[in-house]
């Protein structure tokens, strides 16, 4: 099926914009309920009350300054911090345009910001936006409310830009620098960048990063179809490669999974979590997937 063409008018956008708030709502409240808060932790504790000493409680946590004012034990309460800051980083770049289903890499990528803003508003967190190509292109500041995830799925769905190329390093510098408060970043993009590495490993630090790869088929695998001419649309470099060679298909698929294997190994050298999302596949699966092997480690299983 052919890529699906972007929205023309204010009215074709908008009608985008509320399936995706409908679609993505609903797989937040059925499939992914609780999964975001049991794997992404606030800050740390924050006081919350002074109540009556109970037989149980740690004597640590008695205030002694309460306790000499009214004459009886009184002890502190804490919970945990849950206000978060998530930032979706997403890249705009020409390469994300490509599909070779119903849908392109781009539009992926907006079905999966609204589904992760929503989840994060859910839990009352502040949810900021970061559009990259090979320059910072717009930063919306996080803040919280279904009216501000809506202005984000439509900046993601409407943008368009005229840079060409991804340049991750600049997403990830604004990411490490801009960003004072510790957030958990995801890295929406289809990873055809330059090095990285150094700036992945600084921003890592101070946030918690996860990266979500757009990938498509035709990324991986192409048909023997016979001549046919490759654009990349990131440089302009063109190529004609006869798919009827068995040799010519095997070295192109030799290559892309060669590419994917360095990328995770990247992810994994700085411990950043990673997720492979197709345009022909059905996202859910490696969302609950991620959301399970990632409690898992908090917990130590």
């Amino acid at each position: 099926m052919p890529v699906t063409e972007p929205a023309t008018t204010p009215q074709e956008l908008l009608k985008r914009v509320r399936r995706i708030e409908i679609a993505t709502r609903a797989m937040v409240n059925h499939i992914f309920s609780g999964a975001y808060h049991s794997v992404f932790k606030g800050q740390g504790i924050e006081f919350n009350e002074v109540r009556n000493y109970q037989r149980g409680d740690d004597v640590r946590t008695i205030d002694w300054n309460v306790t000499a004012r009214t004459g009886s034990l009184h002890v502190k309460r804490y919970s945990e911090e849950r206000e978060l800051t998530m930032v979706l980083a997403v890249d705009v770049s020409a390469s994300t345009a490509f599909g070779s289903g119903y849908q392109s890499k781009a539009e992926l990528a907006a079905e999966i910001s609204a589904l992760l803003a929503f989840s994060a508003i859910k839990n009352n967190d502040r949810v900021g936006l970061l559009l990259f190509s090979d320059q910072r292109e717009r930063f919306v500041p996080p803040r919280k409310g279904r009216k501000h995830v809506m202005r984000i799925i439509t900046e993601v769905l409407a943008h368009r830009t005229t840079q060409r190329k991804t340049n991750l390093n600049c997403a990830l510098e604004f990411l490490a620098r801009g960003l004072r408060r510790r957030s958990i970043v995801f890295l929406i993009s289809d990873f055809y960048a330059t090095d990285f590495t150094t700036t992945l490993k600084v921003a890592q630090r101070k946030h918690d990063c996860v990266a979500i790869v757009m990938n498509d088929k035709r990324e991986y695998e192409l048909p023997p179809l016979g001549w046919i001419g490759l654009t990349d649309p990131e440089t302009g470099a063109e190529a004609e490669v006869d798919l009827r060679k068995e040799k010519h298909r095997r070295e192109y698929e030799r290559y892309a999974k060669a590419r994917a294997r360095t990328r995770l190994n990247y992810f994994a050298q700085y411990n950043v979590d990673a997720i492979d999302l197709f345009t022909d596949k059905s996202y859910i699966l490696p969302l609950i997937q991620f959301f399970r092997t990632r409690r898992q480690k908090l917990v130590g299983c």
